[in-house]
């Protein structure tokens, strides 16, 4: 039987993995970019059956850091790379300590926040800088299309 500890971490899990889903088919719907799963769990999960070798947990603990998702613009002049994270509500100073982390490993790396009032994207060094996160901007997704995921995002909130 589960405990509670183990009930709020994965539903903290679940809701994670349900934002990363929304932010990926919401990019691929609008089709500006392409959507490349980057995050551990989809580049390394080989790898996951050997973390107790030694010589691996360096490279399993690197991987392990790596953002969400990788952004190649249509015309190919542009790459971004994406954490997404879950927040019942935003909270600056996790998404700064987010930010830091990802920082020390990846060159502008990016953090998009889904919450059940809207989706929130920003460069981590200009989070941590200016100590705020903006809506995410229409140049990625219209207000319409995040209307219809925000919806859809606070189906699971029920």
């Amino acid at each position: 039987m589960l405990n509670n500890s183990e009930i709020e971490f994965s539903k903290k899990l679940i809701k994670g993995k349900i934002a990363e889903v929304i932010f990926e088919q919401m990019i691929r719907d609008e089709k500006k970019y392409t959507v490349i799963p980057f995050g551990y769990e989809h580049t390394m999960p080989m790898l996951a059956q050997y973390q107790q070798l030694v010589e691996v947990k360096h490279i399993i603990k690197n991987i392990s850091e790596a953002p969400d998702f990788a952004l190649i613009s249509e015309d190919k002049s542009k790459l971004f790379l994406v954490e997404v994270k879950y927040q019942k509500e935003l909270n600056l100073n996790d998404l700064k300590g987010y930010a830091e982390k990802l920082l020390k490993r990846w060159d502008c790396p990016w953090l998009f926040v889904a919450t059940p009032k809207g989706f929130y994207c920003g460069m981590s060094d200009w989070i941590i800088k200016e100590d705020m996160m903006n809506e995410l901007s229409e140049n990625w997704v219209t207000k319409e299309r995040q209307n219809e995921y925000l919806k859809l995002l606070n189906e699971f909130e029920k």
